[in-house]
């Protein structure tokens, strides 16, 4: 694990090097992810590492978890709550159409982690510091984040780690334990799961990715096909060949 760690603190470091950035910020959830990456982040740039609570109708205890991580790590933070913003721009959406798409759950919700992306551009441009993105391996190949939302970042340190990886990780670097052992949750509704949202399992979705296979066919069609239909999220925006 230390070589892991070790390895990942340099390759930031020379992200924002060549990137002539002076520090990196990020925003903090209270979830596993987000805490490895302030954990990795704060023994690279101790001085320059800058965490951002963004809550948009959050959980409390999420805050709560956050700001135990900030003080156990000595991380210097912001909090910017989001709620009136998100409120406002629904109101200014003036959808009367969307009672009736069943849709309209995800598009709204959607526009919380859009915010929040541009809430850390905002402070990565005023103090040239460089986004880093808290997505892992698991996540990132079935599309399940929000495109130029938290999917928006300069650098993504856990990009080729799957969530077992990340679990441990998480726990040699010291992060608390009910942070590591609450269910994920991307904090887009009340009650939302990672999991149930998906529809699977992280451990049969990383068993897939390890192995390419997996026993309950049914499940392995549904990564595939999630897999398939988020390409769009993994690559440049589509140019046409001439």
């Amino acid at each position: 694990m230390e070589t892991l760690v070790q390895k990942l603190c340099v390759w930031m470091e020379e992200k924002v090097i060549k990137a002539k950035a002076k520090g990196v910020v990020f925003g903090l959830s209270g979830g596993i992810d987000s805490a490895v990456v302030a954990a990795l982040s704060v023994r690279i740039f101790p001085q320059n590492t800058l965490a951002i609570i963004i809550p948009c109708h959050s959980l409390e205890a999420d805050t709560n978890d956050a700001l135990d991580l900030i003080n156990k790590f000595n991380i210097s933070y912001k909090i910017i709550d989001l709620s009136k913003v998100y409120d406002l721009f629904i109101y200014l959406l003036d959808d009367k159409e969307k009672e009736k798409e069943e849709s309209f759950k995800l598009a709204e919700a959607n526009i919380k982690p859009r915010l929040r992306m541009i809430t850390l551009y905002y402070f990565a441009n005023k103090l040239n510091y460089l986004v880093v993105g808290t997505g892992n391996k698991s996540e990132i190949m079935i599309g399940y984040y929000t495109k130029y939302g938290d999917g928006g970042a300069d650098i993504l340190p856990l990009g080729n780690l799957l969530k077992d990886q990340v679990k441990e990780l998480a726990e040699y670097l010291g992060i608390p334990k009910k942070i590591i052992n609450k269910p994920p949750s991307a904090g887009l509704w009340e009650g939302q799961t990672d999991e149930e949202e998906i529809g699977i399992s992280y451990d049969q979705l990383d068993k897939y990715l390890k192995s390419g296979k997996i026993d309950n066919k049914i499940i392995e069609k549904k990564i595939q096909d999630k897999i398939t239909q988020s390409a769009h999220k993994r690559t440049p925006p589509a140019k046409p060949p001439f």
